[in-house]
């Protein structure tokens, strides 16, 4: 059985997002069509489904390295921002989004709050696991059964048979024993 680590991670965070946006297990909220992911941004994000996006790829990241808090998040998701001529300089993504998102999550019972030993923050759920663990599995099946139909048996190529004459090596010709090109 795959799991998340098996399979490519822009693959399952678009089919995370995708059953995410089909279940209602998030929803954007009503300012996030104008939000920008953070202060080094210039301008909200392009695309229209971003907030599942994010969802999902929040998710995963619970996932990979949680027990993780929103402070973390919140450095993994920033950026260096365009100063013009003066150097860049590194800021952190939206807290904001993070934390409602997380908030969604958490109410989905896709993740909870948890302490183990030290560090505490959000670890992923089983029913999160099962959520995630499905998904993969269906993109590493469907990968492999693609990879294994285009790989077709090698057959025996018939290469022509060379000659057992021995060539004779080139004759080379030095600058200096080279005939003179005479002008005329």
């Amino acid at each position: 059985m795959a799991t998340v680590y098996d399979v490519d991670s822009a693959e399952i965070i678009e089919r995370i997002s995708s059953e995410l946006k089909n279940s209602n297990l998030v929803t954007p909220p009503k300012w996030a069509s104008f939000a920008k992911t953070g202060m080094s941004k210039e301008r909200s994000p392009v695309r229209q489904e971003w907030w599942y996006v994010r969802s999902a790829s929040l998710l995963r990241k619970v996932y990979m390295k949680g027990p993780i808090g929103v402070s973390k998040l919140r450095t993994l998701y920033g950026s260096k921002k365009n100063r013009g001529h003066k150097t860049e300089h590194f800021y952190k993504g939206s807290g904001s989004i993070i934390r409602k998102i997380l908030q969604q999550l958490q109410r989905s019972d896709l993740i909870k709050f948890a302490e183990k030993g030290h560090h505490k923050g959000r670890v992923i759920t089983p029913a999160g696991m099962k959520l995630l663990d499905s998904i993969a599995n269906e993109i590493y099946t469907r990968t492999s059964k693609a990879e294994s139909d285009s790989v077709k048996p090698m057959q025996e190529e018939t290469l022509p048979k060379e000659s057992h004459k021995k060539k004779e090596p080139a004759q080379k010709t030095s600058p200096k024993l080279a005939p003179k090109a005479k002008n005329v």
